[in-house]
């Protein structure tokens, strides 16, 4: 059976790339005119983490341990209000390597790839490898299977074949030891290292390859686009068990609001079906789609999760203090980023799928040498390696911006920060031209001075008071009902009915939720199910929501204006 899975794989991938060739050969290369940009001719090391809300002593959280990525801060511009565009794996990660939001790439679910579904649309990766650029994938980048045609994009996107993990189909197999000695596959999963499949994890093996490509690389005069995904704290929540040690139990509170709001519209809510179907979560046989999980367990996914974080914190200082040996440090770009949130507790919700900021916020952080700091001197370290059992003094970054930013912006921001041609804004219809970005670069903001924008006094419920011309970020989720159905969390296109569009802003999130056509792709705003409205300065948690008392018709008009154009 397994053969037979791996054969229908495989040909599938044969068919697509079949089926793109004529395409491809239409396609002019695109390599461009270089222009100076503040990281010319630099290589591009781009790690990308799979579910991390940004919850890292660089962000203020003075709970976790994670010296190695604050240190990456104290050398980088870090915004600290960055969004994703979906929060889910595949369509946020085609989106932000694509350029392009979700009703462009038309993938809302897993199950398409854009350059047959949608249009042949260009990569960032790609851009550089026409470029001159050697690009190599390793880890989870794009997200494997039908929604980067089970090849990771391959041949389009990358000069040698992506690197997985050996040990990754291992990862939802029951490897939890349970206090009864058997073997599970739990939720919250720490584990001693040498009794896992190949006494290792997926994680481990990544940092290990992408240290070999960066000695290999060092020797050699092309430049590099180097990709590294790590896993962790997806779940399950799989991590060497020494890092509990990091956050007694304690010392784990719940979620600021662990409760359902009480005036949150049922479409909005996202059941966590996926933590449902581990083994130690169906052991608590807790009620759908709110039945809350008990206050001890919703300790223990925390702690694990915190854990967990740490753990990709020792990766990614690993390999940073590789760079730093093989002399690349004064040479190279660094972006670290993450596709999405993970909501812990918060809302009464779990995992991701939703439009609240706990979901849809990442932490996002530029590298540039000479640009965020100062060039190293001959044998400095920029990266030692700081142990998050030892290292207890937090660092503070080199500078952070609290312009709202978008994933959708990396393309373009990437290419100017290297030096080649920002690539054009895309057209209001965009499925025909290949080259060209959603994202508008966010390299101005850089060097750009905070200024506060002047608020109107036009009284209490009026939201015109809160409106400024300040940068938006937008999102949107699809669901298959009005209500929590077992499929809200990942519904097939086929089955998505309603599209939430949410717009957030320094001051506000707003949220509407509206009739959507999946044969047509189309939404009708004409036909609103629901609305969300949160007020950020009395309200950060987005807790109360006063979408029905109050006037915000000029938010409706800027969202669909935006949407149309």
């Amino acid at each position: 059976m397994a053969d037979a899975g791996r054969l229908f794989c495989f040909l599938m991938a044969s068919c697509a790339a079949f089926a793109l060739s004529s395409l491809a050969a239409a396609v002019p290369r695109l390599r461009t005119r270089r222009t100076a940009g503040p990281g010319d001719g630099m290589n591009v090391l781009f790690i990308v983490v799979d579910d991390l809300r940004p919850v890292l002593g660089c962000y203020g959280d003075n709970l976790v341990k994670s010296p190695n990525i604050d240190q990456l801060a104290s050398q980088s511009i870090v915004f600290s209000n960055a969004y994703a565009q979906q929060a889910v794996c595949a369509p946020s990660r085609v989106s932000f390597l694509t350029g392009r939001r979700p009703d462009t790439t038309r993938l809302y679910d897993f199950y398409s790839y854009w350059r047959v579904h949608s249009g042949n649309y260009s990569t960032m990766p790609q851009y550089f490898k026409e470029n001159g650029y050697v690009t190599m994938s390793v880890g989870k980048v794009f997200h494997p299977g039908i929604s980067s045609n089970y090849s990771d994009d391959y041949p389009y996107s990358w000069s040698i074949p992506p690197f997985h993990p050996s040990t990754e189909k291992y990862e939802n197999d029951k490897t939890c030891r349970g206090k009864d000695g058997r073997l599970y596959a739990n939720l919250v999963c720490p584990i001693d290292v040498t009794e896992m499949p190949g006494g290792t994890l997926p994680d481990i093996e990544t940092t290990e390859e992408a240290i070999r490509l960066l000695n290999v690389m060092k020797t050699k005069k092309q430049k590099f686009f180097l990709a590294v995904g790590y896993h962790k704290p997806h779940i399950p929540l799989r991590y060497p068990q020494e890092f509990l040690k990091l956050y007694p139990l304690e010392n784990i509170t719940l979620a600021p609001d662990p409760w359902v709001p009480e005036k949150l519209p049922p479409v909005a809510y996202n059941p966590w079906v996926d933590i449902r179907q581990r083994d130690d979560v169906k052991a608590l046989n807790v009620t759908f789609p709110y039945g809350p999980l008990p206050d001890d367990f919703q300790r223990l996914i925390r702690q694990s999760y915190y854990a967990a974080v740490s753990y990709l914190d020792m990766q990614v200082g690993l390999l940073l203090n590789a760079l730093d040996y093989v002399g690349l440090s004064n040479s190279t770009i660094v972006v670290f980023t993450a596709d999405h949130g993970w909501s812990l507790g918060e809302h009464g919700e779990w995992a991701k799928y939703s439009n609240f900021d706990v979901a849809t916020q990442v932490p996002l952080m530029f590298y540039v040498p000479r640009m965020t700091t100062s060039s190293a001197s001959q044998g400095e370290r920029v990266f030692p390696y700081l142990d998050p059992f030892s290292h207890i003094v937090g660092l503070v970054p080199q500078g952070q911006r609290k312009k709202m930013v978008e994933l959708v912006s990396l393309f373009s921001t990437l290419a100017e920060l290297a030096g080649l041609q920002v690539p054009p804004a895309c057209p209001e219809t965009s499925f025909h031209v290949a080259l060209c970005t959603e994202g508008a670069s966010i390299v101005r903001y850089f060097k750009s001075s905070e200024q506060k924008v002047q608020k109107k006094e036009n009284g209490c419920n009026d939201t015109n008071k809160y409106y400024s011309e300040e940068p938006v970020a937008f999102s949107q989720y699809p669901r298959p009902a009005d209500t929590p159905q077992w499929d809200s969390d990942k519904p097939k296109l086929k089955d998505i009915r309603i599209m939430g569009y949410s717009m957030r802003t320094i001051d506000y999130r707003y949220t509407v939720w509206v009739q959507f056509n999946p044969e047509n792709f189309s939404a009708d705003f004409e036909d609103v199910h629901a609305g969300e409205l949160y007020m950020m300065e009395t309200d950060p948690n987005q807790d109360n929501n006063i979408y029905n008392n109050t006037l915000h018709g000029h938010l409706f008009k800027k969202i669909v204006d935006f949407l149309k154009h």
